[in-house]
């Protein structure tokens, strides 16, 4: 699927609507880009990013979250950096070794799992966390089984 280089930025209520808002927004925006897998994984790793930004983070003045992504094209697919913009917290986001029991604790494990790569920025603000998705490599003639 073809694609220039688009960006977006919303504000979405730090409240657990903010996470089905902001989940919404970018499956209209990006539904015709991309492939329906990696968006699939795209709305998983923002709902998780955005909801621990509510669950954990304090909300940026005005009671938000700012959520952004860009969208990059390359030869093998397009390229997309998801952003969600907090007023931080006390600890930052890491990921925890949950109890088979616990309710909680395995979201950043699932945002490690989908995403290319993830990572932290703290400012004076806030904190912005953020995720990068690489278009997957095209499969090789010369690795395909026969059969």
């Amino acid at each position: 699927m073809a694609a220039k280089e688009r960006a977006w930025c919303v504000v979405v209520p730090h409240h657990p609507t903010g996470a089905r808002l902001a989940r919404h927004r970018l499956a209209d925006d990006l539904a015709d880009v991309v492939p329906p897998t990696l968006l699939a994984d795209l709305i998983a790793v923002l709902a998780e990013l955005v909801g621990n930004a509510v669950r954990h983070a304090r909300p940026l003045p005005g009671g938000v979250v700012r959520v952004a992504w860009r969208l990059r094209p390359s030869v093998d697919g397009p390229r997309i950096q998801l952003r969600v913009t907090d007023g931080g917290a006390s600890t930052g986001p890491r990921i925890r070794t949950a109890n088979p029991d616990a309710a909680d604790g395995r979201g950043l494990h699932i945002v490690a799992g989908l995403a290319t790569r993830w990572g932290v920025e703290r400012d004076g603000l806030g904190q912005r966390v953020w995720a990068e998705f690489d278009p997957a490599p095209a499969p090789r003639p010369d690795l395909v089984p026969a059969g």
